[in-house]
């Protein structure tokens, strides 16, 4: 078993080493373990982002008068934030947020109940939105990395295999703020809790007939939202599309999205078209690129290498991340690192797939790269949450 922190501090007061280990060069301990890939993973990733937003938006902008660059600009910005956040998070003693899990529950409680007040407004069907100024604040996206905070404090309190006090605890805690989500509607979001739930639980070590149980009643629930008519006409469309496509016989709304999703990727060859020379990115033809679709923009532009260089960006971010799962110091640890990546890689998985017409269209973003201020800083603060584990994995 490992050593406290308290029993540490002591054996170190005994033999005399403060002057080694407590003082002013002591903080800067962490840093000397900190994981270089991960972080440039994660940063190749945005570049790819930041390249294929230009792209899919600098002839739309020219036709209006506007500056070319003016959206990548934003994004590099909210790049800037991330970054920023991404630091912060990995200063602080990733063990201190076990203490804080039920303020960081009640606070996202809080913000997630407020959008759907006066205070919030409605984009694209759903009111999931604070405006600040020009720019929209997406609570929920951070209620993703909090959540992964939330449930590891529970299902890691102890070495043990988690009990059903704390299964109860955990599930109540994830249902709230899913219901919260739900009730935006945001069913793309709310995929994106279960695999989370799903991985925290796998790695926590919830006994097999437990998880069996969990997916049964998930089964029985999604079910339950289409009879009952919870999800909007909008939302059965999209899930409609692509189980059914001739159920659009016109070739319009959902169906017409996914089909030039495959053409503007198809046409992209080995080597891609080029760099900005993309006819159906050029023309427009591609609905919500910039966010949604923005892999088709490196498919047709950058062909299949340049679409197996994001693959491979988003693998060796994956692969890091579970490495820093198996070498943590602790269960919390571990299972903030599972979160993490099952959060990730779920929704690379989703957003890829239903570009390439094997998943639904779902809203869900590209890790990284989609634009949008509040899923890049969210997905930075996950990294930095993965860098906080992997630089204390000694201490």
């Amino acid at each position: 078993m490992q050593e406290s922190w308290g029993s540490y501090s002591d054996r170190v007061s005994r033999l005399g080493w403060e002057g080694a280990s407590e003082r002013p060069m002591a903080w800067r301990a962490p840093w000397r373990h900190v994981d270089p890939t991960l972080v440039l993973a994660a940063c190749g990733l945005a570049v790819l982002g930041l390249a294929a937003i230009y792209s899919s938006t600098f002839s739309s902008l020219r036709a209006q008068g506007l500056p070319e660059g003016l959206i990548m600009r934003r994004q590099l910005l909210n790049l800037g934030l991330g970054l920023g956040g991404m630091v912060a998070v990995s200063l602080l003693d990733y063990r201190r947020l076990q203490a804080w899990a039920a303020v960081v529950f009640g606070a996202v409680v809080l913000v997630l109940g407020l959008v759907l007040t006066p205070l919030g407004s409605a984009s694209n069907g759903a009111q999931s939105w604070f405006e600040l100024g020009a720019y929209q604040v997406q609570p929920s996206e951070y209620a993703k990395v909090a959540m992964i905070v939330v449930l590891a404090a529970v299902f890691g309190a102890t070495r043990a295999s988690p009990g059903l006090r704390q299964l109860a605890a955990g599930l109540a805690a994830w249902a709230m703020v899913c219901g919260l989500i739900l009730l935006q509607p945001d069913f793309g979001t709310f995929m994106v809790f279960v695999p989370i739930l799903f991985g925290v639980l796998l790695v926590g070590g919830v006994r097999l007939r437990w998880l069996l149980v969990l997916a049964l009643v998930g089964s029985i629930g999604v079910v339950g939202m289409f009879k009952l008519n919870v999800l909007k006409e909008y939302q059965k469309e999209r899930l409609t599309a692509f189980i059914d496509p001739g159920a659009d016989p016109d070739g319009r709304g959902y169906t017409y999205n996914a089909r030039q999703a495959l053409i503007a990727i198809g046409s992209g060859g080995v080597t891609g078209k080029g760099y900005l020379r993309g006819t159906q990115t050029n023309l427009q033809y591609v609905p919500e690129q910039k966010t949604d679709f923005v892999f088709t923009v490196v498919g047709e532009e950058l062909g299949f290498a340049g679409a197996m260089l994001l693959l491979a960006l988003l693998a060796l971010l994956a692969w890091r991340g579970l490495r820093i799962a198996a070498v943590a110091r602790d269960p919390f640890g571990a299972l903030i690192a599972a979160g993490v990546v099952s959060m990730l890689v779920f929704q690379a998985f989703v957003n890829i797939g239903m570009t390439i017409g094997i998943m639904p269209i779902t809203g869900i973003p590209l890790p990284f790269v989609s634009y949008g201020g509040s899923s890049l800083v969210s997905s930075f603060l996950a990294v930095g949450l993965l860098e906080n584990v992997h630089m204390r994995r000694h201490r």
